[in-house]
Protein backbone atom coordinates (compact mmCIF):
# COMPACT_ATOMS: atom_id res chain seq x y z
CA UNK A 1 0.00 0.00 0.00
CA UNK A 2 2.78 2.55 0.43
CA UNK A 3 4.08 3.55 -2.92
CA UNK A 4 6.80 6.24 -3.50
CA UNK A 5 6.47 8.25 -6.48
CA UNK A 6 9.46 10.41 -7.42
CA UNK A 7 9.28 13.92 -7.86
CA UNK A 8 11.79 16.21 -9.77
CA UNK A 9 12.10 19.59 -8.63
CA UNK A 10 12.03 21.97 -11.25
CA UNK A 11 13.16 25.99 -11.37
CA UNK A 12 10.31 27.13 -9.81
CA UNK A 13 8.45 26.43 -6.52
CA UNK A 14 5.77 23.65 -7.88
CA UNK A 15 7.47 19.99 -7.46
CA UNK A 16 6.98 18.21 -11.13
CA UNK A 17 4.98 14.54 -11.54
CA UNK A 18 7.05 12.78 -13.53
CA UNK A 19 3.69 12.25 -15.94
CA UNK A 20 2.47 15.25 -15.80
CA UNK A 21 4.96 18.21 -17.51
CA UNK A 22 2.69 20.35 -19.21
CA UNK A 23 0.12 20.68 -16.42
CA UNK A 24 2.87 21.60 -14.08
CA UNK A 25 4.83 23.94 -16.02
CA UNK A 26 1.10 25.83 -16.87
CA UNK A 27 0.30 26.10 -13.28
CA UNK A 28 4.54 27.22 -12.69
CA UNK A 29 3.54 30.03 -15.41
CA UNK A 30 0.62 30.80 -13.56
CA UNK A 31 2.33 30.69 -10.15
CA UNK A 32 4.35 33.61 -11.30
CA UNK A 33 2.21 35.71 -13.02
CA UNK A 34 0.23 36.88 -10.05
CA UNK A 35 2.67 39.15 -8.47
CA UNK A 36 3.40 41.09 -11.63
CA UNK A 37 -0.14 41.13 -12.85
CA UNK A 38 -1.03 42.57 -9.96
CA UNK A 39 1.68 45.25 -10.26
CA UNK A 40 0.64 46.37 -13.68
CA UNK A 41 -3.07 46.37 -12.70
CA UNK A 42 -1.81 48.29 -9.79
CA UNK A 43 -0.12 51.04 -12.22
CA UNK A 44 -3.30 50.64 -14.96
CA UNK A 45 -5.95 51.72 -12.26
CA UNK A 46 -3.16 54.75 -10.97
CA UNK A 47 -3.07 55.93 -14.35
CA UNK A 48 -6.16 55.58 -15.94
CA UNK A 49 -8.19 55.90 -13.19
CA UNK A 50 -10.68 53.58 -11.51
CA UNK A 51 -14.01 54.63 -12.64
CA UNK A 52 -16.85 53.41 -11.08
CA UNK A 53 -15.14 51.05 -8.81
CA UNK A 54 -12.86 53.50 -7.53
CA UNK A 55 -15.78 55.56 -6.31
CA UNK A 56 -17.20 52.87 -4.03
CA UNK A 57 -13.99 52.75 -2.42
CA UNK A 58 -14.26 55.31 0.47
CA UNK A 59 -11.41 58.07 0.37
CA UNK A 60 -11.46 58.03 4.60
CA UNK A 61 -7.81 56.10 4.94
CA UNK A 62 -4.91 56.12 2.47
CA UNK A 63 -5.14 52.31 2.18
CA UNK A 64 -8.97 52.36 0.43
CA UNK A 65 -8.88 52.21 -2.80
CA UNK A 66 -8.60 49.79 -5.69
CA UNK A 67 -4.84 51.57 -6.17
CA UNK A 68 -3.04 50.25 -2.66
CA UNK A 69 -5.45 46.85 -2.92
CA UNK A 70 -3.87 46.06 -5.79
CA UNK A 71 -0.25 46.51 -4.32
CA UNK A 72 -0.68 44.07 -1.29
CA UNK A 73 -1.67 42.27 -3.71
CA UNK A 74 0.87 41.74 -5.38
CA UNK A 75 3.14 42.08 -2.47
CA UNK A 76 1.52 39.19 -1.00
CA UNK A 77 1.78 36.99 -4.08
CA UNK A 78 6.02 37.35 -4.11
CA UNK A 79 6.76 35.15 -2.39
CA UNK A 80 6.90 32.47 -5.56
CA UNK A 81 9.56 35.24 -7.07
CA UNK A 82 11.63 35.53 -4.23
CA UNK A 83 11.72 31.25 -4.14
CA UNK A 84 12.86 30.95 -7.61
CA UNK A 85 15.43 34.26 -6.62
CA UNK A 86 16.79 32.33 -3.40
CA UNK A 87 17.43 28.97 -5.46
CA UNK A 88 19.48 30.84 -8.05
Amino acid sequence: MSETHGVARSTGAIPRNNGNAAATGAAEFLYLAAAPTFAIMALLTAVLGGGAVEALCSPASPLSGMVPMYLLMSAFHLAPWLKLISRR
